[in-house]
C-alpha cells in the first residue's frame, strides 16, 4: 500500500474521507499485527498451524460445554464487528449456535437506548430513526457529535458539510450538550445541559407542547397510542421545574419548544451522550416521542427510515426476529437480556461468581474490553480466572494478552466490505461495496473462514454442512440480501454485480416508510417500562451530587482504543487531557498543564489538565480508549508511546441505567485536586 485518498466518484462521500481512513495504512504494514494463530503458555507464547489451533480451541470449547454446559461459554463482540461483513454474515451464526446467555456486544456500551426505544414504541429493535439533515429546516442535538464521530447510528458522509447545508437553506442547529463540541461549532446556538438530564429537559419540551397545544400528531396520528398517557406524564415536568436540574432557563426551554413545532422541518436527534448515562433509556424515548408528537417522524427533515439495500428492518419483519427485552435475566446483578445480550457491566461478576451457569470460557472478536470495560482493573483481575479465553483479533492487545489462543483474521483492504449493519441507519438509499485490494497469503484467515472451522471444531456444524458453508462467501450472501431486498433483482432492480466497482449507487433520499414496517402494529407513545422509570427521574432531581461531573469524549483521529498503534493518526500534541472550566480551576488552585490527581468511588488517574470554557462550569471531560501504557506486557509497542491514562479506571459497573442496563460511562461524579510538583520540575 502507498497512498490513501478520497475518491471524488464516490456517489455518497463525494471525495470527504474522515482522517481515521488514512491509519489503515500503519494497520496494514504495522509489524506488531499478528497473522499466525498464537498459544500462550504461561508467560510465554508459541506459533501454531491454523489446524493446530483449530483442533485444540474446538476440543477444549467441547470439553467444556460437555462438563458445565453452553452457558459456561461466553462471547464478547466489540465495535469493530458491526462494520465487518465477514463477522455479521458468518461469526452471528456461530455465535447464536452456541446456546448461551452470555452474550456481550460493545452496544450496552453506546446505542443500546436507541433499540430499545424502536422495539417498544415499533415493536422492531431495527427499525431505526435516521435524521434527515439534508432537508431538514431546525435541527435539535444532544449529546451527539457527529462532525468527529463520522454520524454514529447515523451513516452520513461529511456531516459538517451537511450541517451546514441545513443553515444555508436559513434553517438553524442547536445543541445541548456539556461542552461545546466540534460540532456545536456549525450550530447557530450551543446551550450547555447537565449531563444526565436530558430527559427532564426532553420532558419539559413534551410538557410545553401540550401546554401551549402545540401537539401535532399529522398523518400518522391514527396509528399512535397513549397521547393521553404522555400528557399526564409530561404535567409535572414544566420548564421552571427542571431547569435547576438541567442547567437551562425555562425561558429557553420554552423557546426552543416553540421554535422546534413552528419549524416546517424539524428533527431531534441524539446519541452517544444521551445514552450512555444513568437515564439513557428514557432519554433516547423521549426522543423519539417529541419527534412523534410534533408531526416530525417518517416525514421529510424530520426523523425517517431508511430502506437500505440489504434491508434489515423488513428482514427482521419477515422472519419474525424482530428483537427482544427482559426475557431472562442475567445470574449475578439480574440485569435485563436485551435482544439476546446482558449489558457489559455484568460480566466480570458472571466470571468471580462461583456456582451454576457461571462464566468459564470466553471468546471475544474484535474487542479490547480491558481498556474500554467500566470499571476496567475488576474485568482485568477476573479474566485471568477463565479456563479458556479464545480472541479472534489482529493484535496482542491489553485485552487479548490473557487469551490462551490469539487467532488473527485478515483485517481492511484484505476484505470485501459492505456495511450490512449500519446501512440501516444511512441518511441515504446508497448500495457500495468495495472489493479487496490485496489477496490474502496463504498462512492467512478472513474471520468468516476462522467461524467455520470453529462451527466444525467445535461439532456445531458437520464437515459436510461445514464445506458446503465455505461455498457461501460474504459476498454470495450480501447478493442474495440485495436481490430479495426493497431494490433488489427479484423487483428488477438492483444485485452485486451492478454494484462492484461502480463508486457506488445512490437511489435517492429517504422516503417515508414507517406505516409499511409496522403492519398492523401501532406507535406506542408511553410503553410501561418507561413509564414506571420516570419515578426514578423524579428523585434523581432532589439529589445533592457533591464534586465534578466526568464526561468522555472522542477525538478525530481516535477510533475508541484499537488504532493507537497507528503513528499517523498519534502523531502530535497528547489529546488524552482533563478539560476544566476555568473557574472549577481556581476554586482548586490548579493552573493549564497541570498534573491533578482525579478520584472517583471506584479509583483514581493521574492527568495534565487544560483549561477552557468549551467545558460547562462543574464538569470535566476525559476522552475513553487511552491507557495503553499502563499494560506494558501488551504487544502495541507504538501504543505503549501514546500518553494518556484510562478513564475507566474511574468508571464503575455499578454505574448503569436502572431501566437498559446500559453501561454511564458519563456521569461519573469525582474529585480532582493538585498532584504537588515533583522536585525534578
Amino acid at each position: 500500500m502507498t497512498s490513501i485518498r478520497p475518491d471524488p466518484a464516490d456517489v455518497f462521500s463525494k471525495g470527504y474521507i474522515c482522517p481515521k481512513a488514512f491509519g489503515l495504512q500503519d494497520v496494514h504494514h504495522d509489524p506488531d499485527r499478528l497473522r499466525m494463530p498464537l498459544k500462550r503458555t504461561g508467560s510465554t507464547w508459541e506459533e501454531l498451524s491454523w489446524e493446530q489451533a483449530f483442533d485444540e480451541v474446538g476440543q477444549k470449547l467441547r470439553a467444556l460445554r460437555k462438563e458445565h454446559g453452553d452457558e459456561c461459554v461466553a462471547i464478547y463482540q466489540g465495535n469493530p464487528t458491526v462494520h465487518n461483513v465477514g463477522a455479521l454474515t458468518h461469526g452471528q451464526v456461530f455465535f447464536q449456535s452456541i446456546k448461551t446467555p452470555h452474550r456481550y456486544t460493545a452496544q450496552s456500551m453506546d446505542n443500546l437506548p436507541h433499540g430499545l426505544a424502536s422495539l417498544s414504541m415499533f415493536g422492531n429493535q431495527a427499525i431505526l430513526p435516521v435524521p434527515d439533515f439534508d432537508r431538514s429546516d431546525y435541527v435539535l442535538m444532544l449529546g451527539a457529535n457527529p462532525v468527529v464521530s463520522g454520524g454514529s447510528a447515523m451513516i452520513a458522509p461529511n456531516v459538517g458539510s451537511r450541517l451546514r447545508g441545513v443553515l444555508d437553506r436559513g434553517g438553524a442547529i442547536v445543541a445541548l450538550d456539556p461542552r461545546r463540541t466540534e460540532s456545536s461549532r456549525f450550530a447557530s446556538e450551543h446551550l450547555f445541559i447537565r449531563p444526565g438530564s436530558d430527559s427532564a429537559f426532553l420532558l419539559a419540551m413534551v410538557h410545553v407542547l401540550f401546554e401551549e397545544g402545540r401537539v401535532a400528531l399529522g398523518r400518522l396520528a391514527s396509528r399512535m397510542r397513549g397521547v393521553d398517557a404522555l400528557r399526564t406524564l409530561s404535567s409535572k415536568f414544566s420548564p421552571e421545574t427542571v431547569e435547576a436540574f438541567c442547567g437551562v432557563d425555562a425561558a429557553n426551554i420554552r423557546r426552543l419548544a416553540a421554535e422546534f413545532c413552528e419549524a416546517k422541518r424539524a428533527v431531534c436527534y441524539g446519541r452517544i451522550g444521551v445514552c450512555t448515562q444513568r437515564f439513557g433509556g428514557l432519554s433516547a424515548w423521549l426522543i423519539t416521542v417529541l419527534n412523534a408528537i410534533s408531526g416530525n417522524l417518517d416525514e421529510v427533515g424530520g426523523a425517517m427510515f431508511c430502506k437500505a439495500p440489504v434491508d434489515l428492518a423488513m428482514l427482521s419483519e419477515r422472519t419474525g426476529m424482530r428483537g427482544s427485552f427482559d426475557r431472562y435475566r442475567s445470574r449475578v446483578q439480574n440485569l435485563p437480556e436485551y435482544g439476546g445480550e446482558f449489558p457489559v457491566v455484568a460480566l466480570a461478576a458472571e466470571i468471580e461468581t462461583s456456582g451454576p451457569g457461571q462464566v468459564r470460557a470466553l471468546i471475544s472478536h474484535a474487542g479490547n474490553p480491558v481498556l474500554s470495560f467500566p470499571d476496567s482493573p475488576r474485568l482485568e483481575s477476573a479474566i485471568p480466572k477463565l479456563e479458556l479465553f479464545v480472541a479472534i483479533d489482529i493484535y496482542k492487545n491489553e485485552t487479548t494478552r490473557y487469551a490462551d489462543y490469539i487467532l488473527p483474521p485478515t483485517f481492511g483492504l484484505e476484505n470485501d466490505h459492505y456495511e450490512l449493519a449500519t446501512q440501516v441507519v444511512s441518511v441515504r438509499q446508497v448500495a457500495r461495496f468495495s472489493r479487496k485490494l490485496f489477496v490474502r497469503g496463504d498462512s492467512q484467515r478472513h474471520d468468516w473462514e476462522i467461524f467455520l472451522e470453529l462451527y466444525r471444531r467445535t461439532g456445531v456444524l458437520s464437515s459436510l454442512k461445514a464445506s458446503l458453508a465455505k461455498r457461501l462467501p460474504p459476498r454470495r450472501i450480501v447478493d442474495a440480501l440485495m436481490r430479495i431486498g426493497p431494490h433488489g433483482a427479484f423487483r428488477g432492480g438492483l444485485r452485486l454485480a451492478s454494484v462492484v466497482g461502480a463508486g457506488g449507487l445512490d437511489m435517492g433520499p429517504l422516503e417515508p416508510r414507517l406505516e409499511a414496517l409496522l403492519g398492523r402494529r401501532n406507535i406506542e407513545l408511553v410503553p410501561a417500562i418507561y413509564a414506571k422509570d420516570v419515578a426514578r427521574l423524579v428523585s434523581a432531581m432532589q439529589e445533592e451530587r457533591p464534586g465534578l461531573t466526568l464526561i468522555g469524549r472522542r477525538t478525530l483521529r481516535s477510533n475508541n482504543s484499537w488504532m493507537h498503534n497507528s503513528p499517523q493518526l498519534t502523531a502530535g500534541k497528547n489529546r488524552c487531557v482533563l478539560l476544566m472550566h476555568p473557574e472549577d480551576a481556581l476554586e482548586r488552585n490548579i493552573d493549564n498543564g497541570s498534573v491533578v490527581d482525579v478520584a472517583s468511588s471506584t479509583g483514581r488517574i493521574a492527568v495534565a489538565v487544560a483549561l477552557t470554557d468549551d467545558v460547562m462550569p462543574g464538569v470535566v471531560s476525559l476522552p475513553h480508549g487511552f491507557g495503553h501504557q499502563e499494560h506494558v506486557a501488551s504487544g502495541l509497542r507504538h501504543a505503549k508511546t501514546v500518553a494518556g491514562p484510562n478513564a475507566n479506571r474511574l468508571t464503575s459497573v455499578e454505574a448503569y441505567d436502572r431501566l437498559s442496563g446500559t453501561a454511564a460511562l458519563s456521569g461519573q461524579v469525582v474529585h480532582v485536586s493538585r498532584l504537588p510538583q515533583s522536585t525534578e520540575d
